[in-house]
């Protein structure tokens, strides 16, 4: 594969295993909770084991693009997330479950951080907000497969069955990606080149990059974990609520591309953003009206969930390409901290107050916050000393 559109299919069919494994836990959640008498706030650890290692691996793993190929990192990151999901499916207790949970989230830390760098290499310059939407996209698309498809699995054949198909599919996509991956030609020479640090305003910039990308992502998990037990409230099962939230996912995968193509063709990603961010914000409280868990998930998914790749071009733009990996292993500490806050955080707001709405209440503070990180890093890129 040498055109850069086939390597962004790979790469797309590929890292849509990341989300079908992470949204296991969330899917069977109601289940672990009957199995071995948890609360929302233990599942919401669970949740965030996931993102644990990257608060610890992420900076170490961009280190490691100095001495192994990306090809070599990303197929082994999703070998990681097959076999986290294999200790997950057969695991006795929750402690294993848990140790499952970190290694595949090792292996995610390994997959998305090269991934994404794989990507920014073939598209930098060229329509990259519209490649990094379209790479961004795998990630609800996996999870809206989970959220139905786990669902109905885990209820005919038990708990333990979504982590194994979870782990089926990363093995293939681990074996696609060992065939089939080839670096662009300009980066091909200079794959293990050892340059300087990162300068003071890169670092800068991929500081308020990442704040921008964890804000996101952990109000997307907000509106996925506690987003069916408000629509199970009006009156759906669990199987029907979790379809209806994943409305949202389904609809992002094709306005997330289409939001990266506006910001190319436009040039304001900003006004864009700031759009986009106000129609989450409204989406999300929007659920706490009876009855318009349908139209809220369409809009989020149309509007307020579609930003994404601009978000994560944002990474794109903040570092030289010979300090991509590096970089993007600074960029996905800082997102990793977030997420491994927020889900305990917002499963105890639940537990405290007994309302899933509450816990919404926070996805919308944190999707405002967003604009507000967006803010801060076009400033710095105008601003910003570039000396190292």
């Amino acid at each position: 594969m040498s055109n850069r559109w086939s390597i962004l299919a790979l790469l797309f069919l590929s890292r849509i295993g990341l989300g079908y494994q992470f949204q296991t836990l969330g899917s069977v959640g109601d289940d672990l909770i009957a199995a071995f008498g948890l609360d929302y706030a233990e599942i919401g650890t669970l949740v965030g084991m996931f993102m644990v290692p990257g608060m610890f691996l992420a900076i170490p793993a961009g280190f490691c693009g100095r001495y192994f190929s990306d090809r070599t990192l990303s197929g082994l990151g999703l070998v990681a997330l097959a076999l986290g999901g294999l200790v997950s499916g057969l695991a006795p207790d929750t402690w294993l479950i848990a140790l499952g949970r970190a290694l595949s989230g090792a292996g995610f830390l390994l997959s998305t951080l090269y991934f994404t760098k794989m990507t920014a290499d073939w598209f930098s310059g060229k329509e990259i907000a519209t490649a990094m939407s379209i790479l961004v996209m795998s990630w609800p698309f996996g999870i809206a497969m989970g959220q139905i498809g786990h669902e109905w699995l885990a209820e005919a054949a038990g708990w333990r069955a979504p982590f194994f198909a979870a782990s089926i599919y990363c093995t293939f996509g681990a074996l696609a990606i060992f065939a089939l991956y080839k670096p662009p030609l300009a980066h091909e020479s200079d794959a293990h080149k050892v340059t300087s640090g990162l300068s003071r305003r890169e670092l800068h910039l991929i500081l308020a990059a990442g704040v921008a990308w964890g804000f996101f992502n952990a109000a997307y998990v907000i509106y996925l974990n506690f987003g069916p037990l408000i629509v199970e409230a009006d009156g759906h099962g669990a199987v029907e609520a979790a379809a209806i939230i994943s409305i949202g996912s389904w609809i992002m995968i094709f306005s997330g591309a289409a939001c990266g193509q506006i910001s190319d063709r436009t040039g304001r990603p900003d006004l864009v953003l700031t759009i986009c961010m106000l129609g989450a914000m409204g989406s999300l409280a929007l659920l706490s009206v009876g009855g318009s868990g349908i139209f809220a998930s369409l809009l989020f998914g149309l509007i307020g969930a579609a930003p994404a790749g601009i978000i994560m071009a944002m990474a794109g733009e903040a570092m030289r390409p010979e300090q991509r990996a590096l970089g993007m292993g600074v960029f996905f500490t800082i997102y990793y901290l977030i997420m491994a806050v927020v889900p305990p955080l917002a499963g105890w707001i639940h537990d405290v107050s007994s309302r899933p709405f509450n816990a919404i209440l926070l996805g919308i503070v944190l999707m405002g916050l967003v604009i507000v990180a967006n803010t801060w890093f076009r400033l710095a890129k105008r601003t910003g000393s570039p000396s190292v």
